[in-house]
């Protein structure tokens, strides 16, 4: 239950919710944006704001949904040219002037100002997560209807973004925070607390109860005990891991590299992606992939766990055979397991927790086949490993962005696959979860035959069992190939 006794934004203010996942933040949010049914009860707005027109979100759910429409939408199954370029960055941008002008004064320099200039003739689904975030932003700051006041709710929006974008975002933000203006930051972790922030609330589980526990101006906020208190909380790490599943056969003991690419290209259309990639993994290798958003690396990782039919015709070997001989893309799927944005997205509304991380089991998205006891016996213990274990009756879609991300982690190793793949698996969660995912993945390299390749955007943020790196680089012919080193 979510218990508020007073909190109050006036224009000029740019408050900070703070607190770790599951306290209640986006609960918080939503309420405040209307979205709730509660929200008419305990709710009430200023004169001349109009909820609907001057209240903007940027979020990860806001993304999901987008992508979700868009997807409902496609229609390149029935196009000459089997493609569907959805909505155009730019207009959905511009669709949320409705009600004024549109002012291309300002249209130009959002662009210019979050590096939007190669995006605004593309379609969404196209972006990466991280090119979707500044896109939202771009359109919220667009969404201004001149004297009326504007809030704006900003739900991590610093969360997959590479390191000159976060600089871009934050310069961005700032000279718009000013007094007519105001804005609403929802944050876990301390550096992400955007420079413009005037105020600070403290948000944390009491009891049964999600309350703000402290609020007020940042300064006073932000060197109390409360904030020290939820900003240095240290996980108990488990000493042992759940076993594997009966019948799960143990890693080849081929000497066979487990991924082998060689001069492998991914373009769509004329847009080149990827180009002349090589990359061999072998059985001691863990890997760090590192690259600016829309660098390409969801698709090679798409190219390698059989979602991509890319991967099929050119010189990808997976365990030694090459891609395309006769396998099913659910014989490759059983060796893989994956935390992605993608699969993040797909899973919507009707499954509990325990159905979703069984249905690693299966490689499904949700859970139609009959499950035995085993299977729901590991999946407990694996949501107990991670610290998670009463969220399993939960309703997935209900539980919070981190949260979730947690769940997927556990539905990826339910399997004990061979290749853990992970693509931003941070995302979304407060400190605390990330020294436990960080931890945990260290001690599956230790305990388990299981490899693991890691994308990341934060410098430095990676697990220690880590010993090679995949650098993307820039092509002169178009799109990006990839560098190998070693890491000691």
């Amino acid at each position: 239950m979510l218990r508020i006794d007073h909190f109050a934004i006036e224009s000029g203010q740019h408050w900070c919710i703070f607190g770790p996942n599951g306290a209640g933040k986006s609960l918080l949010a939503s309420l405040l944006a209307g979205s709730r049914i509660e929200s008419g009860n305990y709710v009430t707005y200023g004169q001349n704001f109009d909820v609907a027109l001057d209240l903007h979100i940027v979020s990860f759910e806001e993304q999901q949904r987008l992508w979700q429409r868009d997807n409902r939408l496609d229609i390149s199954d029935f196009s000459a040219s089997a493609q569907d370029q959805g909505t155009l960055v730019e207009d959905l941008i511009r669709g949320v002037r409705t009600q004024v002008e549109q002012d291309n004064t300002l249209l130009l320099d959002l662009q210019q100002k979050l590096g939007l200039q190669a995006l605004f003739s593309k379609g969404i689904r196209f972006l990466s997560s991280g090119q979707t975030r500044k896109v939202l932003i771009a359109r919220a700051l667009y969404a201004s209807r001149g004297e009326a006041p504007q809030l704006l709710i900003l739900d991590e929006p610093l969360e997959s973004i590479d390191r000159d974008s976060r600089e871009q975002i934050s310069e961005c933000l700032k000279q718009h925070m000013t007094d007519g203006f105001c804005s609403l930051l929802l944050c876990r972790r301390q550096q992400d607390i955007l420079p413009g922030v005037s105020h600070l609330a403290l948000m944390d589980r009491v009891g049964d109860e999600l309350r703000i526990v402290e609020q007020g101006l940042l300064g006073e906020i932000a060197t109390g005990g409360g904030f020290a208190r939820i900003v240095h909380r240290l996980p108990a790490m488990p000493d042992s891991l759940p076993p594997a599943p009966e019948g799960r056969r143990a890693n080849s003991q081929s000497t066979e590299p487990l991924i082998r690419l060689e001069n492998v290209t991914a373009s769509y259309g004329e847009l080149a992606v990827l180009r002349d990639i090589r990359w061999t993994m072998t059985a001691d290798h863990h890997v760090l992939i590192e690259g600016p958003n829309g660098c390409g690396k969801s698709t090679l990782l798409s190219l390698i766990d059989g979602e991509n039919h890319k991967g099929y015709g050119q010189d990808v070997f997976l365990f030694g055979k090459r891609k395309g001989s006769g396998e099913t893309v659910w014989d490759i799927k059983a060796r893989f397991g994956i935390v992605s944005n993608e699969l993040h997205n797909k899973y919507i509304k009707g499954w509990h927790v325990l159905d979703v991380v069984v249905s690693g089991f299966f490689d499904s998205v949700g859970l139609y086949d009959d499950s035995g006891s085993g299977e729901s016996e590991l999946a407990k213990q694996w949501l107990n490993t991670l610290g998670i274990e009463d969220l399993q009756q939960h309703y997935y879609h209900e539980i919070s962005f981190g949260q979730q991300r947690m769940v997927l982690l556990a539905r990826a190793m339910v399997k004990h696959p061979e290749i853990l793949i992970l693509d931003e698996p941070c995302v979304g969660l407060d400190d605390y979860h990330r020294n436990l995912i960080l931890q945990t993945l260290d001690l599956i390299a230790r305990k388990t035959d299981t490899n693991i390749i890691y994308v990341s955007h934060v410098q430095g943020e990676k697990p220690d069992c880590i010993n090679q790196k995949l650098s993307f680089v820039e092509s002169e012919a178009g799109g990006f190939t990839l560098e190998q080193s070693a890491l000691h």
